[in-house]
């Protein structure tokens, strides 16, 4: 394993009860993970075909019916009186035909100026078959995941609106008939939203308008999956957004889109050995004898798996979140590649047809899933049929590469309000 050696010559603090300075080796593992983990993942899985098809994204497009995902807050902005939507997606789809992730949504647009939402997100891991050896029939057992929530939206001016959301979230993913106690892990979390929309604006061949959302998602305590494990981080991310309309004319728009986003918990440090010479002498001097330290005057003392450089990821949620921004061992380079960006499109006919296009990056040592998408959607009076499909442009495999995903919404008194 390679070792790099940091020597610290002249040190800042000295030991006056026993005459002693400490000189530090470091040996770092180059195994340690860059990659940011949370618990509750599938809380950040694109449930809809339009999201999809645009590159996972939704923080700053235009309202539909499962805004409540990305950004409530464009309920308020919502032409229909109520809507509901519906979407099944299958996951792991090349390896297995039982793991899935549904999602069921509802909006009301009470007034002119607030709404309220809620959804149900359901994730199936399917059926796992137990056996204690090759003569046992097996105990079918079915692990899950889920999260309920819902949402608030207010109107705070013609073009701005906020949302607040709060949110149960369970997983099953123990087993009780391995483990007698085992308990479903299950925590708390809020969202907090907003989006602009500008009035639409004449340019010189054609109208345009402007949008712009943020969405700081699963804000939250640590949970424990089961009594005997570490506590873990939500899935806690900042999502920016903004996008612009070419209104052509009364029949054709082309909406163009850029999202980036970020985990809002810790960077999870780098770990190793470090190798720590007492001078017993206390003369302040740790003259090298061959590079390593190894004088006559000097004991050391090791030890095992302890930070390198970063820092501790044993804080509260909050305390979390503003460490996010400034803890990557690798600086602000490293700060900025855990940042995701993703850009999206859509052309609109009539409002009855709808054809997208768009693009997902992540940084190859932070994840590296990058994916394109392509997806189509279809308006028949009240109900809207989206599909979108992904093609991985990442050495990783996708989970979701090569599906077809289709999304279902009704909207009920569209027309109502006159937003566009």
């Amino acid at each position: 394993m390679k070792k790099h050696i940091i020597t610290f010559c002249t040190l800042a603090s000295l030991n006056f009860a026993f005459g002693q300075v400490e000189a530090v080796q470091i040996d770092p593992d180059p195994f340690d993970s860059r990659v940011i983990t949370t618990g509750l993942p599938f809380m950040l899985i694109a449930p809809d075909a339009r999201s999809a098809a645009m590159g996972d994204m939704g923080v700053a497009t235009s309202v539909d019916g499962f805004s409540q995902q990305y950004n409530p807050a464009k309920y308020a902005f919502s032409e229909a009186k109520q809507g509901a939507g519906l979407t099944y997606t299958p996951y792991l789809s090349k390896l297995v035909n039982d793991i899935s992730l549904s999602y069921l949504t509802y909006f009301n647009r009470i007034n002119q100026y607030s709404a309220f939402s809620a959804s149900l997100k359901y994730f199936s891991l399917g059926e796992i078959l137990l056996t204690q050896n090759a003569n046992d029939v097996g105990t079918a057992v079915k692990p899950n995941e889920y999260a309920i929530d819902a949402a608030y939206s207010l109107r705070l001016s013609d073009q701005f609106a906020m949302a607040v959301a709060l949110r149960y979230m369970r997983s099953s993913l123990r087993i009780g008939v391995v483990d007698d106690s085992a308990q479903p892990g299950s925590t708390f979390g809020a969202d907090i939203t907003g989006y602009y929309q500008s009035e639409e604006e004449a340019y010189n061949d054609f109208n345009g308008r402007w949008r712009l959302g943020f969405a700081i998602q699963n804000l939250g305590p640590r949970f424990k999956y089961d009594d005997g494990g570490d506590d873990v981080f939500q899935p806690t991310n900042l999502r920016l957004g903004a996008g612009f309309d070419f209104i052509f004319d009364q029949y054709s728009k082309l909406g163009v889109t850029a999202e980036i986003s970020k985990y809002l918990v810790p960077t999870p440090p780098i770990m190793g050995d470090r190798t720590v010479f007492t001078d017993v002498d206390g003369d302040g001097q740790f003259e090298p004898d061959n590079g390593d330290f190894q004088t006559d005057d000097q004991i050391a003392a090791s030890e095992q798996n302890v930070i390198l450089e970063g820092q501790s990821t044993d804080v509260s949620f909050l305390s979390g979140v503003f460490q996010s921004f400034g803890d990557a061992p690798g600086g602000f380079s490293e700060e900025l590649r855990e940042l995701t960006w993703a850009l999206g499109a859509e052309y609109t006919y009539q409002e009855s047809f709808a054809f997208r296009a768009g693009y997902f990056n992540e940084s190859d040592d932070k994840g590296a899933r990058k994916f394109f998408a392509l997806g189509a959607g279809f308006k028949y009076t009240t109900i809207n049929i989206d599909l979108s499909y992904l093609f991985s442009a990442s050495k990783i495999p996708s989970p979701l590469e090569n599906t077809l995903r289709f999304s279902l919404t009704f909207n009920f008194g569209d027309g109502e309000y006159n937003e566009y």
